[in-house]
Parts: structure tokens; sequence; C-alpha cells
């Protein structure tokens, strides 16, 4: 009873000093839920007041952002960095540049950035950060002016062995050179303070794939398991950014075939199978939307919106687009159409009607923390790479990347077995991320 009464004095607390900030809450909430068998356990986690602490971020930061555009109007924007918890290492998460952002999306993204760091088994603490400038449309002096005058506020509150933004939707290559370039005039140094750099001056080779990459290397040992491959099946891709584009191409490389992939205006189903040469051409290199790739596929298909693409039939299920996508009713009729298995390749794209559904039904359901942690495992390796000033091979990164996925798989199915959960890789990935953070915070006091 005490456990029951601690998560909902704990999640009371959050809707009071948080509010309106949905998303948040429902990420609290689905984390909080799963830990009361382990409280029972472990009444000294209740004692020390470890729910409280975590749910509460060690720091945020909220600035103002004036930059100029080409035609020398000045514009404000509003950015943000919540340091949620240090407990095993510096905060690490990334930099999101979209309209959308506002402090709740952040406290979610960090809150849910806290357990899938520890799951990686690296010395990494949650954070995350952002800003509501839209880059789309900008030229790229406009960019880069806007990414010098956030990074000459935010340059005081990172570093190396303090906190290491990465980029997210909206900041890639372009953006974090910007910004490194700002920080190393200001600091005057050359450090690992950001993850995500290009190959020549400190980043790492397969961060730009590790997020798709580790995505399907987590569902196919979930299959395995199962005495089951992706070979031979048909699979649902949302999204057409890295993290879609790179999971189509190691679901292709398993035996696997993709039928579709989508942006914000809608998606595209091709029945003979995504040809993803023509996908990375229109977006990595032309910055185009998907509905273009049409033109040149005679069977396939665009439809305006984006709601309609879970109603294509597949085996699998890898929502790789935004918070919130997949709902109760599209989780529904993935499972009457005969999916097996859903892999959450962006944050929380489902909501939690639909991983109830998943749930209820047995079909094999990868939590975003478990199932996109690749990508801040990447920035990891990059972050020892820059340590020792030394690059790795493709193949050895690759190679890194594939155990630390196994590894998190195999650990987030034996917590869930452990704790009367078996099979629930939802649970088992909040209990299994939860049980190392908690006991980092008791050995290191009330901090």
């Amino acid at each position: 009873m005490a456990a029951k009464t601690t998560v909902q004095d704990a999640y009371d607390q959050v809707l009071k000093r948080n509010p309106g900030e949905t998303e948040f809450h429902q990420a609290v909430k689905e984390v909080l839920d799963s830990l009361v068998p382990v409280l029972d356990r472990h009444p000294e986690y209740v004692r020390a007041g470890i729910v409280d602490r975590l749910v509460e971020p060690e720091r945020q930061v909220i600035f103002r952002v004036p930059w100029q555009d080409d035609k020398g109007n000045f514009h404000v924007n509003r950015a943000f960095r919540v340091e949620f918890n240090s407990a095993l290492g510096p905060y690490k998460g990334g930099l999101r540049f979209h309209p959308t952002v506002y402090l709740g999306i952040i406290k979610f993204l960090g809150f849910e950035q806290i357990l899938k760091n520890s799951l990686t088994g690296l010395m990494m603490g949650g954070g995350k950060g952002g800003s509501d400038f839209d880059p789309k449309g900008r030229s790229d002096d406009e960019v880069m002016r806007f990414c010098q005058s956030l990074m000459t506020e935010l340059c005081r509150h990172i570093g190396p062995d303090t906190d290491v933004p990465a980029g997210d939707i909206g900041v890639g290559g372009r953006e974090i050179g910007f910004m490194f370039g700002q920080y190393k005039r200001i600091r005057n140094e050359f450090t690992g303070v950001l993850t995500g750099k290009g190959l020549d001056w400190g980043g790492s080779l397969v961060r730009t794939e590790a997020t798709g990459y580790g995505l399907v290397y987590i569902v196919d040992e979930a299959l395995k398991a199962q005495g089951k491959s992706f070979d031979g099946l048909t699979v649902s891709v949302s999204g057409s950014g890295n993290v879609a584009i790179f999971a189509t191409e190691k679901v292709q490389e398993l035996g696997g075939k993709v039928v579709t992939l989508s942006d914000s205006n809608g998606y595209v189903y091709d029945p003979d199978g995504i040809d993803l040469d023509a996908v990375k051409r229109i977006k990595l290199v032309e910055r185009g939307r998907i509905r273009e790739y049409v033109n040149a596929h005679k069977n396939a298909q665009y439809t305006e919106g984006c709601s309609g693409i879970w109603d294509v039939k597949c085996d699998v299920a890898l929502p790789c687009a935004t918070q919130n996508e997949l709902d109760e009713a599209a989780a529904k009729t993935l499972v009457t159409n005969g999916c097996i298995a859903a892999g959450e390749g962006a944050n929380m794209p489902c909501t939690p009607e639909a991983a109830d559904v998943f749930l209820e039904n047995k079909v094999l359901f990868l939590p975003g923390k478990a199932a996109n942690a690749g990508g801040v495992a990447v920035s990891g390796l990059e972050m020892a790479q820059n340590s020792q000033r030394l690059p790795w091979t493709f193949e050895k990164a690759d190679a890194e990347l594939k155990k630390i996925m196994v590894t998190i798989y195999k650990n987030t199915s034996e917590a869930a077995r452990e704790y009367g959960c078996e099979g629930n890789f939802v649970a088992g990935a909040n209990i299994a991320g939860f049980l190392k953070v908690a006991n980092a915070m008791l050995a290191q006091g009330l901090v």
C-alpha cells in the first residue's frame, strides 16, 4: 500500500507543479505505474524519496534567443535546457528545433532520457533541450546566426563533463556544426561538448544510422526469442527522417519488406517495397516531400494526412515520426490485420491506450526508451572516442551498437520476468532503467 501511495503522491505533485504539460504528465504516469512492485520490494527507495527526486529536474534553464534574418529583421525565440538527472554521468540528450517545442515537451523528453540512458549501460545522465525556432525555409546564414545566438547563452551551462547535447528533430549536422563552432570560439576549447559532429572533426561513424539500426536490432532480438525474424515480413514505417530511413535500410538488409513511409503532410504506400535510394535522394539530398516518391513509382500511392498509415496491413509496425501518432484505434486495426510486433523509433509515438491494446493482444511491443536508445548509445560512444582522440571504424561502432541493443533487450526482458510481468517490455524497460538510477542516487546521498 505504501508503494501505491508513494506513486500517487508523486504523480499528484507533478500535476500540481507542472500544469498544462500533458506530454510530461503522460510520460511520468507510465513510468510510475510500472514501479509499484519495485517500491514494494525496496522500501529503502521510498524512505529516501527517490521517486520524488526522480520526477523533479535538477535544473531548468529558459532563455531568449535573439537573431537577425537575411532581410535585417530581428526575431526572438525561446530556448530550453532541462538537466534532469546526473546520477549516472553528465546530462545527455538532444536539442530539438521545432515550433511545437515548449517546456512540457522538453521535460517529457528529458524524463524519458534518464531511463533510456540508464538502459544503455553507459555513463550518461538524462537531459533535453531545444527551441521553438523553425529551421524549415531558413537559409544557412539564418540558421547559423540563430545557432550562434543560442550557443552564446547555452555554452555557460554545458561541457564535456557536465552536459553534452546532441541533435534531435530539426537539428542535424549543419546545426551541430554551427553550435560547436560558437562554443569553441567562446570557450577556446576543442572538446566533445556536442555529439553528432562531422566525421572530419570528432563525429562517430554509425551516428546517423544509430537510432534506426538500433530499433531494428532490438525488435529482431525480440522476434528471435519467439523463433521468428524479419526475413519475409511486411513492415510499416512512419516518418522519413534519419530514424525511418535507416530503420528501413536495416529491415531490408534482414530480408523484410518496408511498404510505407510518411512526413507531416501524408504517407506513401508502395506494395512493391520502398525504393530506399529514391527516398534518400528526396529527403536527404533535395530536402523534398515524401509525396514526390510517387512520381517515379507507378504502383505507389500517396495519401494526404498520416493517420491512415496504420490501416496498411503489416506484420511489424515501426512508428518513427513523433509523439502520440499511433492511437488506440490504429493499434486495434494493426492487431486485426495480423501485426505481431511494434517498436517505437520515435519518442512515445504510441498513446498509452495503444500500448495497452498491444499488450492485451500479446503483440511484441518495444517502448521507445528501450527501442530507440541506439541514437544516444552511439552518442555515448562518440564521447568515448572524443576522450581517446581516436576514431572507430564503422564496423566497430556498429558492433558496439548491436551489443548494446541486445543487452537492453536482455535486461528489459529479465526485469519484467523478475517483477511478475513477463513479456511486458514497457514495465521491464522502466524497471531496469530505474533500478540503476535509484541505486546510484542512494549511494550518492541527498543531492
